[in-house]
């Protein structure tokens, strides 16, 4: 309520300026009309005779045409366009009202022409200085003197909207903006100097006192962020950015919340192009479920799956907290999704087909497995084949039987001529895939990707964990190189090669260029504000089943083209077939735990491309 008064108040102070503004703009013409001379008499009792009836036109303008709706504090071009039809509208209904009205002074005919112009003046002037007031952006008024001095990085439209922002905060104070574009040098945006470009950071950041940079280019790409953000750094300077281009059309955030740079903004690619409506036809309206729904990899999986509008989104995990975790974010930010959160085992058949007997899922996203490769090749080295191929097998026979249209399995770059159990045993879990393809209408699609940024289990967290305790941070090697893609991006290229899918297909993700862990540590270091003279890198040497670099495609394989860019189809010259997997079968069934040296006899046996790696201690 006291919004609304608060409203009607402004509205009404607003309206009353204008009328007056008519009134004194109306006498105003005919001031000038004579030469800025007292009007002659009957001039002066026709001015101040018709001043009533032309107040009344303004005002019925004014307000009939909704000059009134937004802020004086927020004018803009929608508000000269809305004072210009109705101070338009009032010069054109006065005219024709005096006319009717026969008067026998007539008004002279330039004081119709002038009376507008000046009012518009008025209008317009009173508000943008208004706004100039309430912003402090007047000549010689700066507000928060004491600001923090910054450099912004990009003189485009994004700059101009930080700058604007800022021009209120307290805590930062923009100083300069550096942009390449040569024709811009020297130019001003909103009163602040293009001073030249982005290789000029530390020379423009000396005698300013700045030590700070703000990167405002949300649309460049990951290649020129990551040159923007080494400049910066080379230069001394703590690096911010806008948010994303995506975030800032979609409305979430405003230019002005700033964050720190990721190494997403660093190591990201171009955005996927997902074919919308094909997913939404393919997952609108069915049950989905989603294995291992509380893992890095998993939980993105359901939050992608929520945007196409499933029937009901079967969470499988057998972590209790993650599972409890995932279902909890699901119930705060997609209430409108039905939600089954499902704690079991993926090897346990009978809990298995429990879940599917009673949510009856159409689409299957096997991601649960164990990944960790120095974890799985030691003493867990039986486990990691147990679990991998077990839990693959039981969870999609119990989608063939309930008739499930697609079944994806998550599947690893390190199951490509692996030299670790982990490797291996995924890909035993794929061919396990191929030889079930036959049995029923359920389509099988494997997809192999590499390392995401982030993950559970991954490098990048434990770099941030060492670097937060002050050091060292461990590489294993210093030319050991690895894929990487986000996590959106890989759960993305998922569900579109779950789509594209027919059955049998094994689908490789194209991961980009690999990237130096050494490389990515030193990244980090610097975006924490710190040096290689802070935090030392130590070489550890290679852990045992580790590769120096990974490969996505075997040997043996040959890879087809996809509509999709990012998405390439390997074929291998040989399936499998049901008896490999049902040996594969009995020999875990079969045994209790055995050890480490007969799980890799069995797994060449099976797999003939794994050649299992020697473990390496020096760092080369």
């Amino acid at each position: 309520m006291n919004h609304g008064r608060q409203f009607l108040l402004r509205a009404s102070l607003a309206f009353a300026h204008d009328v007056v503004a008519a009134g004194v703009a109306w006498l105003a013409a005919f001031w000038l009309r004579f030469e800025l001379q007292l009007p002659p008499a009957e001039f002066r009792e026709v001015a101040m005779t018709t001043l009533p009836a032309v107040l009344a036109v303004h005002a019925v303008a004014f307000w009939a045409l909704g000059l009134y709706r937004g802020l004086w504090r927020y004018a803009s071009l929608p508000d000269l366009q809305r004072i210009l039809v109705a101070v338009s509208v009032a010069a054109l209904a006065v005219p024709a009202l005096f006319t009717l009205a026969a008067l026998a002074t007539p008004v002279p005919r330039s004081v119709y022409l002038i009376m507008p112009v000046l009012l518009i003046g008025a209008m317009c002037g009173s508000r943008l200085l208004y706004r100039a007031w309430k912003e402090r952006t007047l000549i010689g008024m700066v507000r928060h003197p004491q600001a923090q001095p910054v450099l912004v990085l990009g003189a485009g439209s994004a700059a101009s909207s930080l700058l604007r922002d800022l021009a209120n905060s307290n805590q930062w104070r923009v100083v300069g903006l550096l942009d390449d574009d040569a024709g811009k040098r020297g130019s001003e945006i909103q009163g602040v100097k293009i001073l030249g470009p982005l290789a000029q950071a530390g020379e423009a950041a000396v005698g300013r006192g700045v030590t700070q940079a703000i990167i405002a280019m949300p649309g460049a790409t990951h290649t020129q962020r990551k040159r923007a953000v080494d400049l910066c750094t080379a230069a001394g300077l703590q690096v911010m950015t806008v948010p994303s281009y995506a975030d800032l059309v979609s409305g979430k955030v405003s230019v002005s919340a700033l964050r720190n740079v990721e190494l997403d903004d660093l190591l990201g690619r171009d955005p996927v192009a997902l074919d919308d409506a094909g997913l939404r036809e393919l997952i609108e309206g069915r049950s989905v479920l989603v294995t291992g729904a509380g893992g890095s990899i998993g939980a993105e999986l359901c939050r992608q799956v929520a945007r196409y509008a499933p029937s009901r989104l079967v969470l499988f995990e057998l972590s209790e907290f993650a599972l409890y975790s995932i279902e909890q974010e699901f119930r705060d930010r997609f209430p409108g999704v039905a939600v089954a959160a499902v704690i079991g085992d993926a090897k346990s058949a009978p809990r298995v087909q429990e879940a599917f007997a009673r949510f009856r899922p159409q689409i299957v996203f096997h991601a649960a497995a164990y990944k960790h490769v120095p974890l799985m090749e030691g003493e867990n080295a039986f486990q990691a084949v147990a679990n991998n191929v077990v839990s693959t097998v039981v969870v999609a026979r119990a989608a063939q039987a309930a008739g499930a249209r697609k079944f994806v399995l998550i599947s690893t770059d390190k199951a490509v001529n692996p030299t670790n159990v982990m490797g291996a045993s995924k890909r035993l879990a794929e061919l396990a895939c191929q030889a079930l393809q036959g049995a029923g209408s359920t389509q099988f699609v494997t997809v192999r990707f590499g390392n995401v940024l982030g993950s559970t289990g991954s490098v990048i967290p434990r770099f941030r964990e060492q670097i937060a305790r002050g050091g060292p941070v461990t590489v294993t090697h210093r030319e050991i190189q690895r894929y990487f893609m986000s996590i959106p991006e890989a759960t993305q290229l998922v569900l579109q090669a779950a789509l594209m899918g027919a059955g049998g297909e094994i689908y490789v993700l194209e991961m980009g260029e690999p990237v130096r862990i050494a490389d990515l540590a030193r990244q980090l270091i610097r975006l924490s504000g710190l040096s290689e003279n802070d935090i030392r890198i130590d070489y550890t040497g290679l852990r045992p089943g580790e590769k120096l670099f990974e490969e996505l495609l075997a040997d043996a394989e040959h890879t087809l083209p996809t509509p999709h860019p990012k998405l390439r189809v390997a074929r291998a010259h040989e399936s499998a077939d049901g008896a490999l997997l049902e040996e594969v079968l009995a020999w875990i069934a079969a045994e209790k735990n055995p050890g480490v040296e007969a799980v890799r006899e069995r797994l060449r046996a099976w797999v003939p491309e794994y050649a299992p790696a020697l473990p390496e201690r020096s760092s080369g």
